[in-house]
């Protein structure tokens, strides 16, 4: 059975989908851009600014599902221009310790609502 996963202090879907879905101890996460949840607004300071958020955006839907980010296997990293990866892949580095998860990260020719970035994960209980 798949169980839908919501957090309230992370921003709502933005479309037809979940934050997340939990389906045999694993989480799937949507992509979290760097949206405040409480405003719906980016938060100021680029690329590394929604990173952060989008990171924070994570961190409140796998505490609904009683994980943290030592518990992410697999992130994908959307980018709305490939020169921004090297300040996200900064504050990327921050939010894990030890082994980094596997990780894929492309530009794309653009992102929900004009986004600088795009985060999505998969975790593991």
């Amino acid at each position: 059975m798949k169980k839908v996963i919501f957090s309230e202090k992370a921003p709502a879907a933005l479309g037809p989908y979940s934050q997340a879905i939990e389906v045999n101890g694993m989480v799937f996460l949507s992509g979290q851009l760097g949206l405040d949840g409480a405003t719906g607004e980016f938060v100021p300071g680029g690329v590394t600014g929604q990173t952060k958020q989008a990171f924070e955006n994570i961190k409140h839907i796998l505490s609904e599902a009683g994980l943290t980010t030592a518990n992410i296997v697999k992130t994908t990293v959307f980018l709305a221009d490939m020169s921004l990866f090297a300040e996200m892949n900064a504050v990327y580095a921050t939010y894990f310790e030890g082994a980094f998860p596997a990780r894929s990260a492309v530009a794309v020719k653009e992102l929900p609502k004009s986004a600088l970035v795009e985060i999505e994960c998969i975790a593991v209980k």
